[in-house]
């Protein structure tokens, strides 16, 4: 049954802005159903979502589907060519406004107020 796919490819040609380049491939093995998607560079960020939310919300209800079915169904976006997603940084390195901090011991914090 390929519900999971049907899903997918109507799901994510809503909301995103070149709904023609949507491109959704299922695959089984004895891991699962593996659902793989493509998009246009300019679409991740709609796909994605904010902290990732989109995404999220998709493996759940794939899940859901899964479930229904009796099998384990995983999600896979595949980043495209020209994507102009920067690098990640861990959060606790960023300032809040946007850039590295320093990285400092215990040691040194505790000195800084004893100052």
């Amino acid at each position: 049954m390929t519900n999971d796919k049907e899903f997918v490819e109507y799901i994510i040609s809503k909301i995103v802005d070149n709904p023609e380049d949507v491109q959704v491939e299922r695959k089984v093995d004895e891991m699962g159903v593996l659902i793989s998607l493509k998009v246009n560079a300019q679409d991740m960020g709609q796909v994605v979502g904010k902290n990732g939310s989109t995404a999220k919300s998709i493996r759940t209800l794939l899940r859901v589907i899964g479930a229904k079915n009796n099998a384990r169904v995983n999600f896979k976006i595949i980043e495209p060519e020209g994507s102009t997603r920067g690098e990640r940084r861990p959060e606790a390195a960023a300032s809040p406004e946007g850039e590295a901090s320093e990285v400092k011991s215990v040691d040194d914090v505790v000195n800084d107020l004893k100052l």
